[in-house]
């Protein structure tokens, strides 16, 4: 239901872009007050905190005038919210932005904090953190990786420039490298591609299955140094399914270190956080001719992997 606002006359509150929510009209429309809609639709929130909302000027109807709680419901009319959460976690670690020139941010994101606002997370996450340090509402990720993976995360500044950074991806016209930490596995024929036909896991939405069926993931997998158990494995990913570095080397023996969701599920993604124990995987590298400047582009992670402790060594 609700979309990025369209009006001009919507503004960010504290790097958060107001959410848009259009009200039903026809038969749908049975409410008499705007809170009865968002008590009713928008549940997630309670009718009292949404009152609260309402009270204090957060609810905006399309030419950025705030609607009071007594405000009647408008069917086929455009509202507009932030999002916030009264106990949203706190992420005690900081991102580097690496670069920015007036086309492009590329930022360095730590373990833990994910790329966009969802779930327990609003602030404390990279986009809504970068918003707000550098002043740009226009920031918008051109790619993602997953909150638990630590490296490089790229930006457009101007929305006109989006679409040709996102191309770069959907194309394959970015070359990216990975590391992680993970068990060695000396009786494998290193360095190898593994392509396997990866999707959701049926049971658990958060959590992504290798399947039958033809490829639709590729990656190059190689160990550069090995320390007793352990190895560091370079990765270049080919394509870019979801979880698809963890589920590639877990189906190879080998889950990387401090994996909370392979082999087996430790923690579920609203359960608490261990900070001493963060997935051993890092966006490293990334390279490619940027399509607004024609500039070549490379940029390197200046954040470094722990080798797990011996007591974590794999049996």
């Amino acid at each position: 239901m609700a979309r990025p606002p369209k009006s001009p006359h919507i503004p960010a509150r504290h790097g958060v872009s107001a959410s848009c929510v259009a009200l039903p009209a026809g038969k749908a429309a049975h409410w008499h007050l705007l809170l009865d809609f968002l008590a009713e639709r928008l549940s997630v929130v309670d009718r009292a905190a949404w009152a609260e909302r309402l009270a204090r000027g957060e609810v905006l109807d399309d030419n950025g005038h705030p609607l009071p709680p007594g405000a009647p419901f408008q069917p086929g009319a455009r509202i507009h919210y932030y999002r916030h959460l009264d106990d949203e976690p706190d992420i005690p670690f900081k991102e580097t932005v690496l670069f920015q020139d007036e086309h492009l941010l590329v930022a360095d994101k730590p373990h833990f904090l994910p790329v966009t606002p969802g779930g327990r997370y609003v602030q404390q996450s990279l986009l809504v953190r970068l918003k707000r340090r550098t002043g740009i509402d226009t920031l918008s990720p051109i790619h993602r990786i997953d909150r638990e993976t630590a490296g490089l995360v790229l930006f457009s500044v101007q929305a006109q420039d989006r679409n040709a950074y996102q191309a770069l991806f959907r194309d394959r016209a970015v070359h990216k490298t990975y590391e992680a930490i993970a068990p060695h596995r000396p009786g494998l024929d290193f360095p190898l591609t593994r392509r396997s036909r990866i999707e959701e896991d049926p049971g658990r939405f958060f959590r992504m299955v290798e399947t039958e069926g033809e490829p639709n993931s590729e990656t190059l997998i190689e160990p550069t140094e090995l320390r007793g158990a352990w190895a560091r494995y370079t990765l270049s990913p080919v394509t870019g399914k979801r979880h698809q570095l963890r589920v590639h080397l877990n189906a190879l023996g080998a889950p990387i270190a401090g994996d909370q969701f392979y082999p087996e599920v430790l923690r579920g993604p609203d359960d608490d956080e261990d900070f001493a124990e963060p997935l051993r995987l890092l966006a490293r590298g990334i390279a490619f001719t940027d399509p607004v400047t024609g500039e070549a582009r490379t940029f390197r992670s200046g954040f470094e992997l722990d080798w797990p402790s011996t007591s974590g060594e794999p049996e």
